[in-house]
């Protein structure tokens, strides 16, 4: 079970890192959106000896702060009825990056940042020592103290891709790409694409040993990611990411689906098979008013 926690959890983490060519508008001052992320890992052995899921998910308001020469200036935050204890717990937000024409975030707030981390730490009587280390409560997780890691968590989130058209490259983190999207369907509502890559099992295998590392730490007994990487080097990994990219018809992508599948032999000749997939859908609240 702590294995599959976080391993899902780094999944996440690296979930729609793709090489966007240029930011997707037209953009306004004031634009509002809802962005709703869902994740579910599915995991089963095909002598029946292991079989398991877990689901995560995520809710971020992103508004329109500017509009300036180097890119948006975006500012993501909890809804506005998030409870303070989910405010309290989540330092992150709200969280203000610039959004460059290449598609890079910058983190536009880091001294905000900082100063919510030391009052989450005091609040949890934590000190600076115990950022970066594990812990499982409810789930896993990592006591993070880093405002940079905010746009690693904004990537998964992020749907403002260039170039979304039939036969442009597209690239999956985690994939052997990059690979090119095909045109699934169109109508008045707007149009669908595919793209399907081979896994890269390297990526694979050292995100698996990054989880077993965790995992070890977790339960007190840690390891080194050179000797994790060692005990799983004669896994077999093979499997495939598929993603579906919805287009509305202004060309803003409003959902992403992105399933890996993976099978993953061990060196006893035990089989795994696993699917996890990450769904994220963008929803206009609110548009400006000029």
């Amino acid at each position: 079970m702590f294995r599959i926690l976080a391993l899902a959890a780094l999944m996440l983490a690296h979930t729609g890192e793709v090489r966007a060519q240029q930011v997707s508008g037209p953009d306004h001052v004031g634009d509002t959106y809802e962005i709703r992320l869902s994740s579910m890992t599915e995991s089963t052995t095909d002598d029946g000896s292991s079989s398991s899921n877990s689901r995560s998910g995520g809710l971020l308001i992103e508004r329109v702060a500017g509009i300036r020469d180097d890119g948006l200036d975006l500012e993501f935050d909890l809804p506005s009825d998030a409870r303070p204890e989910e405010r309290t717990r989540d330092w992150q937000w709200p969280a203000r990056v610039l959004k460059a024409p290449d598609g890079s975030l910058a983190l536009l707030n880091a001294a905000e940042l900082e100063a919510r981390i030391e009052a989450w730490l005091t609040l949890g009587g934590m000190s600076r020592e115990a950022c970066g280390q594990w812990i499982f409560t409810w789930n896993a997780f990592k006591i993070e103290c880093d405002p940079r890691t905010v746009i690693g968590t904004l990537g998964s989130y992020d749907l403002r891709f260039g170039d979304v058209r039939e036969g442009a490259a597209y690239t999956e983190q985690g994939g052997v790409g990059p690979a090119y999207l095909r045109l699934e369907s169109s109508g008045p509502e707007g149009s669908k694409y595919v793209v399907e890559t081979p896994v890269d099992a390297d990526f694979v295998r050292g995100q698996r040993a990054e989880s077993d590392v965790v995992v070890a730490e977790i339960m007190g007994e840690p390891t080194t990611l050179e000797a994790a990487l060692q005990a799983r080097s004669d896994e077999q990994i093979t499997g495939t990411i598929a993603t579906t990219l919805t287009v509305d018809v202004a060309g803003r992508v409003t959902a992403r689906t992105r399933i890996t599948r993976l099978t993953i032999t061990n060196a006893e000749g035990v089989t795994e098979h696993s699917t996890h997939t990450v769904s994220v859908e963008r929803r206009r609240l609110a548009a400006s008013e000029t």
